[in-house]
């Protein structure tokens, strides 16, 4: 249940940050994808009633237990370090212009 709920949560939204509210690495990469100007879903598992299963559903299909953990236009991108190094090596804003959740500038 918690699977295909969190796999279509992903195939709903171009991108998605499964987080916990108190997480700083989660806060981290929500910032960075507001400072962007994305528009993302995020889904804070420690406020969700099935948040510990859709954790666990998570970690047997991405092999990652630990939040954020962040997917663009469908794929698995990972966490915090993951985020922010594709941000850092300028691969993540075409990936989200790409997924349409940042406009693209004309």
């Amino acid at each position: 249940m918690a699977s295909s709920k969190a796999k279509q949560i992903v195939q709903a939204n171009s991108v998605v940050v499964f987080s916990k509210s108190y997480c700083p690495f989660c806060v981290t990469v929500k910032k960075l994808l507001d400072d962007l100007g994305a528009t993302y879903k995020a889904m804070e598992l420690d406020v969700e009633s099935d948040g510990s299963e859709i954790q666990a559903a998570l970690a047997e299909w991405t092999g990652q237990r630990t939040v954020p953990n962040v997917f663009i236009g469908g794929k698995h991108i990972g966490g915090c370090d993951a985020t922010t190094d594709m941000h850092n090596q300028g691969k993540l804003v075409p990936l989200l212009t790409e997924s349409g959740a940042i406009a693209s500038k004309s």
